[in-house]
């Protein structure tokens, strides 16, 4: 199996790791190679000539590109086992909905408070703490956001908390005292093996945010 399936990713990406959780819960074997974004690999540029970015699945010698896309494939390629998507068709589109809000708002808020300073930062946190207080909203208490068990909006979001620790101290700010409700239930998704050994270290991703942030800056 490791030889059908190759995921091509970059440790802190928020994005690789959604398709590490999704192998994980399935069981999947693969081979992991990691990309130099700087230098991308021949392989890269041949299976996502379009964007050339990662995270790329290659499964039987064929790519499927995107983090949510490659997600849903996969839970429809392996459905003998830990469904990530519901069942209901309106479930279904609804977990799709929150997962397409996850992807268009966190990401564009979280990098403002991670990358930016003055009054673009000040705006990028309150609309990062606005988009946290929607998704509690949503959350509700329920353990997670599909229900009682771990799925595909879960998924997609919990990749973020390996950023949390970096967002707090770049961006100077608690987000554990705006948005308990966030932490509480990013804790129990991190009971979750496949959770917990896909994601990184929060020190190390923030290590490697605050050099990231260095060279944005002085840029």
């Amino acid at each position: 199996m490791a030889k059908e399936v190759v995921l091509l990713d970059f440790w802190p990406s928020m994005f690789g790791m959604r398709v590490r959780i999704a192998l994980a819960e399935k069981g999947i074997k693969y081979e992991y190679k990691e990309e130099d974004l700087k230098n991308k690999s021949p392989l890269l540029l041949e299976m996502n000539p379009i964007n050339k970015q990662i995270p790329v699945l290659i499964h039987n010698g064929k790519p499927v590109c995107e983090s949510l896309i490659i997600v849903q494939y996969i839970d429809e390629v392996w459905n003998d086992k830990s469904p990530l998507l519901p069942s209901d068709p309106y479930q279904r589109a609804q977990a799709r909905f929150w997962a397409d809000f996850v992807d268009k708002k966190v990401y564009g808020a979280s990098r403002k408070v991670g990358s930016t300073t003055g009054e673009e930062q000040e705006a990028g946190k309150k609309e990062f703490f606005e988009i946290l207080k929607t998704l509690e909203v949503e959350l509700g208490d329920k353990p997670y956001f599909g229900g009682e068990t771990f799925g595909y909006v879960d998924l997609s979001f919990i990749t973020f908390y390996s950023w949390f620790h970096a967002y707090e101290v770049l961006g100077n700010i608690n987000i554990g005292a705006e948005c308990p409700k966030i932490i509480a239930w990013a804790k129990r998704c991190l009971q979750k093996e496949s959770v917990a050994k896909s994601l990184p270290d929060q020190k190390k991703v923030y290590e490697f945010a605050a050099q990231m942030r260095k060279r944005f800056v002085s840029e």
